[in-house]
């Protein structure tokens, strides 16, 4: 049951980062701080061999350093840059492929949308809370598609299908 209610919550937390991106273009540190640390108590309440929690922490190490390099490119926003890390944490190897195509999909999606809108509406008409993105020079908010990752992604991780599988949201 507690691992029903931590993937629960991480991803009702991806939900709200992705919000958080549209309405502001930033993902707050303590929302990928709180992401990343809630990994630990899943880690250990999901009764998976070492090995397996090891790749995870694995991939997201090699994720965060990629990552970074992205964000010193300026590729990728700082929140972006720690959020996709703190995800891959918990999707781990065996869904990696998954969220990483389903992220590039949906932030290319977004892009798309984006750059129509931006070309055909003026932001200024454009309800408050979803603005942001659509102003000149403003950036993609990229939460959208790392949530989308760890959404679809969530079926083949080992921690998160196990929340899936109690809450009878997947067979």
């Amino acid at each position: 049951m507690i691992l029903v209610i931590l993937g629960g919550v991480f991803l009702a937390l991806c939900l709200f980062a992705a919000l958080h991106d549209v309405n502001s273009l930033t993902i707050p540190n303590w929302l990928n701080l709180t992401l990343a640390g809630l990994f630990v108590p899943a880690a250990a309440f999901s009764g998976l061999p070492m090995e397996i929690i090891f790749g995870h922490v694995l991939v997201g190490l090699a994720t965060f350093v990629i990552a970074f390099g992205l964000f010193a490119f300026r590729i990728f926003g700082g929140g972006d840059a720690k959020m996709i890390p703190a995800v891959m944490l918990w999707v781990g190897p065996s869904a990696s492929l998954e969220f990483i195509f389903t992220m590039a999909l949906v932030g290319g999606l977004c892009a798309i949308v984006i750059v129509l809108v931006r070309n055909t509406v003026p932001a200024v008409v454009l309800p408050g809370p979803i603005r942001a993105p659509f102003e000149e020079n403003a950036g993609v908010p990229y939460g959208v598609a790392i949530a989308a990752g760890a959404f679809m992604a969530s079926p083949a991780s080992p921690i998160l299908s196990q929340t899936l599988r109690t809450a009878g949201l997947i067979g």
